[in-house]
């Protein structure tokens, strides 16, 4: 699950780079009743993946994470009348209840998409440097442990940037409402941004997190992307939308 008491939920060492309200999502390829219908939320860009988050809580779809590793064929689309949108494929997880792969579309209704997705796809790139090259992706596992009020380094990209890239905070300036980003003591189980640390044993250099990063710097899922080509890029998939697991109660979440 990637939502936790009406936010949103991240790994240990995951960031949120860009935090955008008043997108919809739609999906086409998958048969399942949580995939129908248009989809209104918030949508994050984090060091390791995107998240959508469902504003209908009662909606079967309340949360979905496209790990970068999951993505595939992600286009910008900037159509000559209507608005622009970002579209794409993600492929599933073993364990994330669906299977194969779907097709996606974001609608940005407050405006952002080319640069929403452009940061995205260079985000995607650099976790890609962290890859091991394998092809799959790795099986989803709901969290095990309780989840906590996120410390306030997790709620936005760090000034400094990112080996040289800076997210276009100017573009989204806002953050996401306080008390709504919550965290889990489990690692990403994907590399990111910011390197391999805590990441299986990867070979790829990486960024690593200043002292004022929540815990270690954590990975992001990966990509391939084309300098010359920015509107396109590969990125092997993972995504996934669960319900919280039961442990997910009031007695499983730390008061601090």
């Amino acid at each position: 699950a990637a939502h936790a008491n009406g936010g949103v939920l991240i790994h240990a060492g995951e960031s949120i780079l860009l935090f955008c309200d008043n997108v919809q999502m739609e999906f086409a390829g998958q048969d399942g009743v949580e995939f129908k219908g248009e989809k209104k939320g918030r949508l994050y860009l984090t060091t390791h993946r995107m998240i959508f988050n469902n504003k209908k809580q009662d909606d079967p779809m309340v949360s979905f994470s496209f790990p970068f590793v999951t993505l595939k064929d992600v286009e910008l689309e900037q159509p000559i009348f209507g608005a622009n949108y970002i579209k794409g494929k993600v492929r599933a997880q073993p364990g994330g209840n669906f299977t194969g792969e779907a097709k996606f579309k974001l609608h940005f209704k407050s405006g952002g998409a080319i640069d929403f997705g452009q940061a995205m796809l260079k985000a995607a790139q650099m976790a890609s440097r962290n890859y091991n090259g394998n092809d799959l992706p790795p099986p989803y596992t709901p969290p095990t442990s309780g989840w906590y009020a996120a410390p306030p380094p997790a709620y936005s990209a760090n000034p400094a940037g990112y080996g040289g890239w800076v997210p276009p905070t100017h573009v989204f300036p806002d953050q996401p409402p306080a008390n709504t980003v919550y965290m889990t003591d489990a690692p990403p189980p994907y590399p990111g941004i910011n390197g391999n640390n805590g990441y299986s044993n990867g070979t790829g250099g990486g960024w690593t997190a200043p002292a004022s990063a929540p815990s270690a710097a954590q990975p992001i899922q990966t990509g391939y992307y084309d300098p010359n080509n920015p509107g396109h890029a590969y990125v092997p998939p993972p995504a996934y939308y669960n319900e919280p697991p039961p442990s997910y109660d009031n007695q499983g979440k730390k008061n601090d």
